[in-house]
């Protein structure tokens, strides 16, 4: 479903460049559930940005679902692709309400029978009719974040971008979203590359995952690894020992 070959991702020029993401290499199968983990600006986020087109400045390859994408997305990386954000609350339109918000993506994407769409999707992630024409600020974090997976599986796509899913939200309510997530996962056959720096969000959710730091996969290991404590690079057990 994803093939990231030799990414590099930079900001600036000249003496202000900041290489963010530096020869990153990475597959991720269809139906898989990938994370990537490490610390604050190893450069997890910024991989996200440059396979969703948000990262002008980048080269190497990503090759999605057999598409290889250049520096503009076509329409058809749209529907394959969508991404959840880390702060729901910001990226949900104040004045909008959560009809708005799904209709005019529904309608973005060429569906036509919008009311029915918005329905189901509202079910799919657990909300229900009674949520479709409240505003975000009547929302709590969790029902927010449940409004934005619903936006994102609008376009029904294959491939979902997790960028902290559950970080914004009370401890709680992250466990819900986090199910949520696994039961859409199984319901609609999706991908999932989801990046935290929690191991064990990443544990509950994900088969493989790569160990970011300083912008470098140093390595890329099984669910199965993380949860024994087989981390074989120093950085990866060092994160795992301050994780226990």
């Amino acid at each position: 479903m994803l093939e990231v070959k030799a990414l590099n991702v930079w900001f600036g020029a000249g003496r202000d460049r900041v290489d963010a993401v530096k020869g990153a290499n990475f597959t991720v199968e269809e139906g898989e559930s990938f994370g990537l983990v490490g610390e604050s600006g190893s450069g997890k986020s910024t991989i996200l940005r440059a396979i969703s087109g948000l990262a002008p400045q980048w080269s190497g390859g990503i090759n999605v679902n057999g598409m290889s994408l250049g520096r503009r997305r076509p329409n058809a990386f749209y529907k394959t692709v969508q991404m959840v954000f880390q702060d729901p609350y910001a990226s949900l339109h104040p004045r909008h309400s959560v009809d708005q918000v799904l209709g005019e993506t529904l309608y973005l994407h060429g569906f036509r029978d919008i009311d029915a769409r918005v329905v189901r999707l509202l079910d799919d992630v657990g909300l229900g009719q009674k949520f479709r024409f409240r505003y975000p600020h009547q929302l709590s974090g969790g029902q927010r974040q449940r409004v934005a997976i619903a936006r994102a599986l609008a376009p029904e796509p294959k491939l979902l971008l997790l960028d902290e899913p559950t970080s914004a939200l009370d401890v709680s309510v992250q466990a819900e979203v986090l199910n949520l997530l696994a039961d859409l996962r199984a319901d609609h056959g999706l991908t999932y590359l989801m990046v935290s720096h929690d191991l064990s969000v990443v544990s509950h959710v994900c088969d493989r995952l790569a160990v970011m730091k300083d912008g470098e996969i140093v390595e890329v290991m099984d669910v199965a690894a993380l949860r024994q404590m087989r981390a074989t690079h120093p950085y990866s057990q060092q994160l795992l020992q301050a994780s226990i």
